[in-house]
C-alpha cells in the first residue's frame, strides 16, 4: 500500500493534505476536529498585531453553477480576530497533543524589523513546525500595508523573509499572492531571502456578483461592498499554472512548493504534486463539505498510487514539470484530428453547432430520409482544436487522434514561417 507520508522542507506529516490558513484553522476546536478526521497538518489562521482586527458581517459570497454548485468562493474576512495570547496558548496545546501532525503558523505583521524580532520567538516557543508568511491577503490588510501590499513588492518579500530567518530557527514558508504580473518575481525574492519553501496561490481579487435590486455587490455590508479574495475550484487552473512557473524556473529550481487553489479531491492533489508540490493545502472544499472529505482524498490518492506503481509521494512529484514548456517550443508539425464514436453518439448536435458557428466548419451534419442525423468529421478541415470534444456531453464519444505527418519535430523558433526564427533546437 502506498506511503502518503511526506517530509516537506523538514516538516514531517503523515499525509500531504493540510488545511490552509483560513476560518477552518482559527481555533483549537476546529483544528482538533480536523486532526481527528485525518488531516496531515494545518496552517493556523494568520496571527497579527494586538488589538486584533475587527471583521464585518456578512463576509462570504459565491459564484454558482447549475443546481447551485459553488464554482468559486469569495470572502472579505480578515486575519484572526482573537488575541495573540489565546492563539499561542492553543497552538502550544494542540501541537503537544498531536505531535505527529504538521503545525504551521501563519503570520502577518507590518514591515518593521522590531515587530518581527519580538513576535517570532513567541511563535517558535509553541513547538510549531514552521511559519508561513502571509504575503497574499488581497483585502483589508493591504490597506494597512500588509498582505498583498508586501507580496507585490519583491524587495519587501526578500527583506521580511531575511528577518524571519535571522530571528527564527523554524522553516519559513512564504505564501505568494496571485495578484501580480509574474509570480516568479516574488518567488525568487523569497528564495534569495532564504525561504525554505513557498506556498501558492493565495486568493484572487474578485467581485462574484451584483444584487440587481439593491445594486450592491455581494457580500453586502450595510448597503456597501468591496472586492474580496476568490478561491475554490474555479481558481485551480490559475494555481496550477503559477505552481508550474515556479517549479520550472531555473532561479527557484528545487525550492519546495506547497500547492493551494481549488483542491477538492485526490486527483486535484495529484495534479499539483505532479507539477512539483510537496504538500497541498485545502480550504474551500472543507468549508463546503466538512473535514471528512480528507478520508476520500487519502483513499483515492493511495489507490491511484498503487495502480500506477508509485510507492511514495516523491515517486511522482514533479513528473509533469519537464513536459511543461513555453509555447514557442511546442511541435508545430504535430497534428491531431477529432474522431466521433458513432456507437456512443446521441446525435445532440452540440459538436456540429460549436464547430460550424465558432470554429472551423469541420463537422458535417448528415440527415437521412427518415430524419436520422449523423455527424462526421471532415478530416481535411479539422485543425485538432478540441472544441468538439469539450462540448460533447458524452465522455469518450469524441477523441483526438494523432496523425502521422511524416515531418520531424519543429518549433516556432525554427519554423520558416516565423520572420524572427532563431533556428534553435529544443525538445
Amino acid at each position: 500500500m502506498a506511503d502518503l507520508s511526506i517530509n516537506f522542507a523538514g516538516i514531517k506529516a503523515p499525509n500531504p493534505f493540510w488545511l490552509a490558513s483560513a476560518p477552518p484553522t482559527d481555533k483549537a476546536y476546529n483544528v482538533i476536529r480536523a486532526f481527528e478526521a485525518g488531516w496531515g497538518g494545518v496552517v493556523w489562521k494568520t496571527l497579527g498585531e494586538d488589538p486584533a482586527p475587527v471583521n464585518v458581517s456578512s463576509r462570504y459570497s459565491a459564484h454558482f453553477g447549475k443546481n447551485r454548485e459553488v464554482i468559486g468562493f469569495n470572502n472579505i474576512e480578515l486575519i484572526t480576530d482573537r488575541s495573540l495570547e489565546i492563539n499561542l496558548r492553543e497552538i502550544t496545546q494542540v501541537k503537544k497533543d498531536w505531535p505527529d501532525r504538521a503545525m504551521i503558523v501563519s503570520m502577518m505583521y507590518p514591515c518593521e524589523e522590531s515587530i518581527w524580532k519580538s513576535v517570532l520567538p513567541l511563535v517558535e516557543a509553541t513547538g510549531a513546525d514552521a511559519i508561513e508568511l502571509n504575503f497574499g491577503c488581497p483585502h483589508g490588510m493591504p490597506e494597512r500595508g500588509m498582505g498583498a501590499a508586501v507580496g507585490q513588492v519583491p524587495e519587501y518579500v526578500e527583506m521580511v523573509t531575511r528577518w524571519c530567518k535571522q530571528y527564527c530557527s523554524l522553516p519559513v514558508i512564504v505564501k505568494l499572492t496571485p495578484n501580480i504580473t509574474d509570480v516568479r518575481m516574488p518567488a525568487r525574492a523569497a528564495h534569495n531571502g532564504g525561504a525554505d519553501a513557498v506556498s501558492l496561490i493565495n486568493t484572487i481579487n474578485s467581485i462574484t456578483s451584483i444584487d440587481l435590486d439593491s445594486m450592491v455587490a455581494r457580500p453586502i455590508v450595510g448597503g456597501k461592498s468591496t472586492h474580496g479574495g476568490y478561491c475554490g475550484s474555479a481558481v485551480k487552473p490559475i494555481a496550477l499554472n503559477m505552481v508550474a512557473e515556479i517549479a520550472r524556473d531555473p532561479a527557484t529550481q528545487g525550492l519546495p512548493i506547497s500547492g493551494i487553489g481549488g483542491i477538492g479531491n485526490w486527483r486535484d492533489a495529484a495534479e499539483f504534486i505532479a507539477l512539483g508540490a510537496g504538500s497541498v493545502q485545502v480550504c474551500t472544499a472543507a468549508m463546503l463539505h466538512g473535514f471528512r472529505i480528507v478520508e476520500d482524498m487519502k483513499d483515492g490518492l493511495s489507490r491511484w498510487m498503487d495502480e500506477k506503481g508509485y510507492t511514495t509521494i516523491e515517486d511522482f512529484r514533479g513528473k509533469a514539470v519537464a513536459n511543461t514548456t513555453d509555447w514557442k517550443y511546442l511541435n508545430t508539425n504535430f497534428k491531431s484530428i477529432a474522431q466521433i464514436n458513432q456507437d456512443n453518439c446521441i446525435q445532440c448536435g452540440r459538436c456540429y453547432i460549436a464547430c460550424e458557428d465558432t470554429s472551423h466548419q469541420s463537422i458535417a451534419q448528415l440527415i437521412a430520409e427518415n430524419g436520422q442525423r449523423t455527424y462526421e468529421v471532415i478530416k481535411e478541415e479539422c485543425v485538432g482544436c478540441n472544441l468538439c470534444q469539450i462540448t460533447c456531453p458524452v465522455e469518450n464519444c469524441i477523441t483526438m487522434v494523432a496523425e502521422d505527418t511524416g515531418k520531424p519535430y519543429m518549433n516556432w523558433t525554427q519554423d520558416p514561417r516565423n520572420p524572427r526564427a532563431e533556428n534553435l533546437i529544443k525538445a
